[in-house]
């Protein structure tokens, strides 16, 4: 499944998508604020609209929106306006818009980020769930995995 993402993710990555200089594509991103970078799939910088790509989107998962949130603080910091946020699912063309994220969102982001900067790998993780274990890419490499 990854190699299929990976493939239909080229033309972002290679700022291929289209020749238009208003869209960011696959362009870095930082937040000193939250101490995280990352890339970005798609900005609009004409309406502000923040687009992530999935080959496809069955659900919507916390982790889609987190990671959308936190792109959205990057490129704030970054002095880009962000008007609205979007997931496209590629393999159905459909778009799924989510809410900017508030106070509320914003704290839990940062006290997801917080987490992971204490992780212990000695320590076992809090909330595995034999389901988030099989909807998780990384099942197969990691050692608390659990199965249903």
């Amino acid at each position: 499944p990854q190699s299929r993402g990976k493939y239909h993710h080229e033309k972002i990555d290679n700022a291929e998508y289209s020749s238009l200089k208003r869209f960011l594509q696959g362009t870095s991103v930082y937040s000193d604020e939250l101490g995280i970078a990352g890339r970005i799939d798609l900005l609009d910088t004409k309406t502000g609209v923040l687009i992530d790509r999935k080959y496809k989107i069955k659900e919507i998962f916390e982790g889609y929106k987190l990671q959308l949130y936190a792109q959205y603080v990057c490129l704030r910091e970054m002095r880009y306006e962000v008007n609205a946020i979007k997931l496209h699912s590629l393999s159905d063309n459909k778009r799924y818009s989510l809410p900017l994220p508030g106070k509320a969102e914003i704290e839990k982001l940062t006290e997801i980020i917080n987490k992971i900067y204490s992780y212990n790998p000695s320590e076992e993780p809090e909330g595995i769930t034999a389901n988030k274990c099989n909807n998780c890419i990384y099942n197969n490499l990691c050692v608390y995995a659990k199965s249903s």
